[in-house]
């Protein structure tokens, strides 16, 4: 199931700073609709790998990021009123610091994770996984909190790799990041079983 479409114009990030509801991500100018209310799961899970990463950085240059903040990704250098690509995704590590300024991120992060859910999981999946390789992103996480499976994608010669599947179990190291490891036998004890889910 895909996100529903805001109408069928073109937009650009001039139109998106217009907007009252920001519940919107722009991908080549198409309005993606994005719930405003991920679930006690899924905020878990970004949050857990937020401070990890957070911790591990303290004194570093890498910056950690998490959702709501725009990583705006432009095709050339066009001027940030006529980017037409507007992500946010739910936990990121920029280490080039001049991607950084008042309004967010301005090109490629190093790292992204997305934690997948219904709603978006062919969203996060197909369409900004096909946009985060044409944009440069080193390292893609696809989290599955239910089914406890990670899916790691790596960047090489412009191309993501083939995908590895892990379980979520005791940790799993950031390939583009030194020394970051995710430590997930705490993050699992409060995850629901899937039994509880049905």
């Amino acid at each position: 199931m895909g996100l529903a479409l805001k109408d069928s114009a073109y937009h650009t990030y001039a139109d998106y700073l217009q907007w009252t509801e920001n519940n919107y991500e722009l991908i080549d100018g198409e309005a993606y609709f994005i719930a405003p209310a991920p679930s006690l799961e899924h905020q878990d899970v970004a949050g857990e790998i937020f401070r990890q990463i957070a911790n591990a950085l303290v004194g570093k240059k890498c910056r950690v990021f998490m959702a709501p903040v725009d990583v705006r990704l432009p095709k050339t250098n066009e001027p940030d009123e006529q980017t037409d690509t507007v992500v946010q995704p739910d936990v990121l590590v920029v280490c080039d610091t001049n991607k950084l300024d008042r309004r967010g991120v301005r090109g490629a992060p190093d790292w992204v994770l997305e934690v997948l859910s219904p709603a978006t999981a062919s969203h996060d999946q197909i369409k900004k996984r096909d946009l985060y390789k044409r944009h440069g992103v080193r390292e893609y996480w696809l989290i599955h909190p239910v089914d406890r499976v990670l899916t790691i994608y790596l960047l090489k010669d412009k191309e993501f790799t083939k995908p590895e599947i892990v379980e979520l179990s005791a940790a799993t190291a950031i390939t583009v990041l030194n020394d970051i490891v995710i430590q997930w036998d705490d993050l699992l004890t409060r995850l629901p079983q899937v039994e509880d889910l049905y």
